[in-house]
Order: C-alpha cells, then sequence, then structure tokens
C-alpha cells in the first residue's frame, strides 16, 4: 500500500480513496498518516460489510496487497473483473494456500526455479487462480536464500502493483500489461 501511495502521488491517473484491512496493519496507520480514510473489518468474512464500506468511498477498482485471506465471496460476485492482487511468485506455480511470505519463497528455491518475480491476476473465489494481468521477474542468483528472493520480489511487486493500477485506469477496469 505505501508503495502504491508513492507511486500515485500526484497522479491524476489514479488514487487511492480508501484502506481496507482486516487487522491494525501497518498500511492503516501510515494510509491514516497520509490522509486516506481507512476501514479495519470487523469481520473479514462479512460481505456485506466489505459492499457497504467500498460503496461508501465509490472506488471502481479494489487492489489486494498483503491481504491473506479470501474475499467474500459476494464481494467477488459484485466485484468480478476489479478486483486485483498482486503475488510474490509467478503464477500458476507457487500460489495457494498458505503461499505468501517466506513459505513462497522457500518453495521457489526448493523447486530449483531459475527465477522467480511477482504476479498481479484477477481475484476470484480461490487463491491465486484468477487471470494473470502482467508478471515481473527476477533471475535467482546462486546461494540464493528466502530472505534475499523476498528482498528482490518485493521490489518487483513494488513497481508492478502501480502499473496495474494505472494500466486499469486508463483503459477504465484491469486489464493485461507488459512490464519491463
Amino acid at each position: 500500500m505505501i508503495a502504491l501511495a508513492d507511486a500515485l502521488e500526484g497522479s491524476d491517473e489514479a488514487r487511492i480513496t480508501m484502506v481496507l484491512s482486516d487487522r491494525r496493519a501497518a498500511a492503516l496507520a501510515e494510509a491514516e498518516a497520509r490522509k486516506i480514510p481507512t476501514h479495519q473489518l470487523v469481520d473479514y468474512r462479512d460481505g456485506d460489510e466489505w459492499m457497504s464500506t467500498l460503496n461508501a468511498v465509490g472506488c471502481d477498482l479494489l487492489a489486494l496487497a498483503g491481504y491473506l485471506r479470501l474475499v467474500p465471496a459476494a464481494v467477488v460476485e459484485a466485484w468480478r473483473g476489479r478486483i486485483i492482487n498482486v503475488h510474490p511468485a509467478l503464477l500458476p506455480r507457487h500460489g495457494g494456500r498458505g503461499m505468501h511470505g517466506e513459505r513462497v519463497h522457500a518453495a521457489v528455491l526448493a523447486a530449483r526455479d531459475a527465477e522467480s518475480g511477482a504476479t498481479v491476476h484477477l481475484v476470484d473465489e480461490e487463491y491465486d487462480r484468477g487471470r494473470v494481468l502482467g508478471q515481473g521477474r527476477v533471475a535467482i542468483p546462486p546461494k540464493c536464500t528466502p530472505a534475499m528472493l523476498a528482498a528482490a520480489v518485493l521490489d518487483v511487486e513494488h513497481r508492478l502493483l502501480p502499473a496495474a493500477v494505472r494500466a486499469a485506469a486508463r483503459a477504465g477496469h484491469p486489464v493485461p500489461f507488459d512490464f519491463d
């Protein structure tokens, strides 16, 4: 969220209308400091709470960054095609329930993949299964550790998500995009 806010600062293309979280995350405090409205969900499973909160701010796109739970099915249905997520691996490999944080990077290294990266994809009712919109890649150097890989992938995530949001803003909805 912080990287996205930094990237969109002063932009005419897109802006963050609210930061929503299922817990008291650092992103909420940072958003509050930037005078961006925030909402901490009382019950992350309550689709009505999500819908009333999102409708109140009138946003067009829901961008997940670090959100580790399934979005309620009613929200996915109502927002189908307008919810994106950034995932710290090259989907469809190394996605699904529990594939986040150091676990995903350890899985990439255990698989002896030559590269990793980040993926922006549409969100549906399953973890990390929606249509891939864009990916950023990093080569995996010899003797790489999960922490080293995490740092390299995070750098890509911080540039990839803003690129996805800008592409969606230009098109009026999430679209596949090229990323250098």
